[in-house]
């Protein structure tokens, strides 16, 4: 999965995001879900497919980035 920021109307949801960006349910993480980022500019973050990633216009946001899996630091209890 990457992480791309999309621009999208005020209090868009997610079925919309992914009409919207020609996606299918099955290349989008429903559970990390549209993320708001900024509501001034109507910025939101969504994680999708790496192959559909690279169909999204890059007019519509930004990315994609990297999306590292974020783990505990140090030794495990």
């Amino acid at each position: 999965m990457k992480l791309v920021t999309v621009r999208l109307p005020p209090q868009a949801t997610l079925a919309q995001a992914v009409r919207r960006l020609g996606l299918t349910e099955e290349e989008v993480d429903t559970g990390y879900g549209l993320v708001l980022i900024d509501p001034g500019q109507g910025l939101y973050g969504l994680r999708v497919a790496e192959e559909a990633a690279r169909r999204i216009d890059p007019a519509a946001g930004g990315g994609p980035y990297a999306d590292p899996r974020i783990e505990p630091y140090g030794p495990p209890d």
